[in-house]
């Protein structure tokens, strides 16, 4: 499906027409949990290495971070789409959600770098 804005719910249609065409079927909703966790992990070894304090090896250092978000994006998506859930409208009522909560809450904390410690 060709598109030139890529909002939310044209992302959940690219997904879903993708999978009809070239993926043949989703894979079950645990399977997907599965890959999610497995993605983000990729995520996570790329910000260590990078951002923390672990070093990449040799094998490691072409990664690509956008490369690792945007499987995390499209796993994601699969899982919304499997389980009817419009991620436009969940994350509007997330940020709505969010910033009613924390409106105040993270001016008044105060940053403490030795807290994490």
């Amino acid at each position: 499906m060709e598109c030139t804005e890529y909002t939310l719910q044209n992302c959940q249609k690219i997904v879903d027409n993708w999978i009809q065409e070239v993926g043949v079927r989703y894979f079950s909703e645990l399977t997907n949990m599965a890959i999610l966790a497995e993605e983000v992990g990729e995520v996570a070894r790329i910000i260590s290495r990078k951002y923390g304090d672990q070093s990449f090896k040799a094998s490691d250092r072409e990664v690509d971070l956008a490369e690792e978000l945007a499987d995390v994006l499209f796993v994601l998506i699969c899982l919304a789409n499997q389980t009817g859930v419009d991620l436009e409208t969940a994350f509007k009522q997330s940020l709505d959600k969010k910033t009613k909560r924390d409106r105040t809450r993270h001016r008044e904390n105060q940053f403490d770098p030795m807290r994490s410690v």
